[in-house]
């Protein structure tokens, strides 16, 4: 759909230059000039590419409904960055209050770790329990 427009829009709207700002090169322009470039360096021997059959620009109708999904298109992504925006943390805090919250977030970060590694050396010592107690009973069997 994008393709179709701004191809509409390379064939249909020829560049005009506003007041007060420099010229920039038309499409056509930049692609020839890196079309020229690309066989300047290239020193290998290729077979001219051909240009594909022009494409008869769409009917209006087709041109102004195309437009139109397409704005429906952009309006919607709008709404979606938009609420996406809105569910980001720290909307309405001050960057010191979002550093505050990040200490805070770490220290709890380091408190769980220690927690962690309790239960860590916990578990080693009620496995070596186990183990010790499942070897004797296979000692007392025998």
């Amino acid at each position: 759909m994008m393709h179709l427009q701004l191809r509409h829009i390379k064939l249909n709207a020829p560049p005009s230059v506003p007041p007060g700002q420099q010229r920039v090169d038309t499409f056509a322009e930049v692609q020839s000039k890196t079309t020229t470039e690309n066989t300047q360096t290239s020193m290998t021997a290729t077979q001219p590419t051909q240009d594909a059959p022009a494409e008869e620009p769409p009917s209006q109708e087709v041109f102004e409904n195309s437009i139109k999904e397409f704005a429906q298109d952009i309006v919607l992504k709008q709404q979606q960055m938009e609420a996406l925006i809105s569910k980001l943390p720290g909307l309405n805090v001050s960057e010191e209050q979002q550093i505050e919250r990040m200490k805070a977030l770490e220290r709890e970060l380091e408190n769980l770790e220690g927690e962690r590694m309790e239960a860590v050396r916990e578990k080693e010592v009620l496995l070596k329990r186990v183990e010790e107690k499942i070897m004797g009973v296979g000692r007392v069997r025998t």
